[in-house]
């Protein structure tokens, strides 16, 4: 599998964030000879103990669990404990068993989504991240991936380097990288969907604290 790198968009300051950012990154993507290719939709949520009739959820019971699923990987299901740094893969019924048991609720959903885009040896996802059920934008990201190599650090200075060239002659922001520290995580330096699910989490929990403040 090859390694996807996500990047968000920071407005400068005073800045800010619209439907208008995602379509110049949309057509500086075209602008290099960037060819749509699909739409492609990512769904994260945000799940909390279901606490009945106790206010502090079961000793066994994490306090906050994550989920991840892939519009090209239908059948997976992520999970991600981020206070015991974990990150699993599940079958996509998994959902419905949850749902059955009731010890999560979902407190949110955030959906990524938006256009792939074929540029040489990259593949490059530029979408919107948005409040399930609405069209609250919540902000934009940019998925890249250098098809030819799957090794985290190999591929780190190239996606590094073809960011500087998209971001180049941009006065209103950029797209700012990720730092998911996979080897928190036990994730190795071969690259698997768990990396891109701990990257997705890494992103939710990001805009959910922008959104506090």
């Amino acid at each position: 599998m090859t390694v996807k790198w996500l990047y968000y968009w920071q407005p400068n300051v005073g800045g800010t964030m619209s439907s208008q950012t995602l379509f110049d990154a949309f057509k500086r993507i075209e602008a290099l000879h960037g060819s749509k290719t699909f739409r492609w939709q990512i769904t994260a949520s945000q799940f909390r103990p279901n606490q009945r009739d106790s206010p502090v959820p079961p000793v066994d019971c994490a306090r906050e669990l994550w989920g991840v699923s892939f519009s090209e990987v239908p059948d997976k299901y992520f999970f991600a404990l981020r206070q015991d740094h974990m990150v699993v893969e599940a079958d996509a019924t998994m959902q419905a068993i949850m749902e059955k048991l009731q010890v999560y609720r979902n407190r949110l959903t955030i959906l990524f989504e938006g256009f792939q885009y074929e540029l040489g040896d990259f593949h490059i996802k530029a979408g919107r991240a948005v409040l399930a059920h609405t069209e609250n934008l919540r902000g934009i990201v940019l998925e890249v991936d250098y098809k030819p190599l799957s090794s985290v650090e190999q591929s780190r200075r190239v996606v590094e380097d073809f960011m500087k060239v998209l971001n180049k002659g941009v006065v209103t922001g950029q797209f700012i990288p990720l730092d998911p520290n996979f080897p928190e995580y036990s994730l190795p330096d071969l690259y698997s969907w768990q990396h891109t699910s701990l990257q997705y989490v890494t992103l939710m929990a990001h805009v959910l604290s922008q959104q506090r403040t």
